[in-house]
């Protein structure tokens, strides 16, 4: 384990260090059933502290930036995905987060379709890994992957949060694959879907989805207010 050789005293007096990570969420299959899961992509880390283990993209906010581009940038740098929707999560700023300085993070979150996620870059030290399944991570970026899971799922009650993983036009199955990967559980189709079609801002298209074996499923889309999250909360 890494272990800092900085002067306590002037550590104690030096300015909080600000940086930006981010939490992209995407479902892809599994490796076991091929049916669709919650994955992140994660950056392994190439120098101290933390060095080889794996981390959330991102890095220090610079003087010229906002902190929404700043995340924009860090995702492109890091991954290569530029997301259609990335907004603020939370903020961190734990007195022991870093063995060697004090840096406060502000957190953002992203959610990104297939052929988004498929775009991502890949390599030695950028890897996706099942939401839920990322092993021993860098600083307290455990914590908060855990804290952005626990956002979602509960967020999955209101709002549009399982549409920003489809595009336009998707099916009843498909959305509720959404839930199923996003709960880590099985719905029952008939329940969902009814439940689905009285929802206000679904509508049916009169289109259907082509190239299935079977009867083609309807589509339908979205019609609400797109958005994450309405109170947008940090912490003090």
């Amino acid at each position: 384990m890494y272990s800092s050789s900085a002067n306590v005293s002037e550590r104690a007096v030096a300015a909080p260090t600000l940086a930006i990570s981010t939490v992209i969420f995407a479902l892809r299959p599994s490796e076991s059933s091929g049916r669709p899961t919650l994955w992140i992509p994660l950056v392994r880390r190439i120098r101290e502290p933390f060095k080889d283990l794996w981390a959330l993209p991102g890095g220090p906010l610079t003087h010229n930036e906002s902190l929404q581009d700043a995340a924009s940038r860090n995702l492109r740098e890091t991954t290569g995905l530029a997301p259609s929707y990335v907004e603020q999560l939370y903020a961190f700023g734990g007195l022991h987060r870093s063995p060697t300085q004090r840096v406060v993070s502000i957190v953002y979150w992203a959610l990104v379709q297939p052929t988004e996620a498929a775009l991502a870059d890949e390599s030695e030290n950028v890897k996706w890994f099942r939401a839920d399944k990322v092993g021993e991570l860098a600083f307290d970026h455990n914590a908060i992957v855990d804290y952005a899971l626990w956002r979602l799922r509960n967020k999955l009650a209101y709002g549009s949060v399982a549409y920003h993983f489809l595009g336009e036009y998707f099916t009843l199955a498909e959305v509720r694959e959404v839930y199923e990967a996003v709960l880590d559980t099985r719905l029952d189709p008939a329940n969902f879907g009814r439940q689905l079609k009285s929802t206000p801002e679904i509508e049916e298209t009169g289109e259907y989805l082509q190239g299935g074996k079977h009867r083609p499923p309807r589509l339908y889309r979205f019609t609400g207010r797109p958005g994450l999250d309405p109170d947008n909360r940090s912490t003090p």
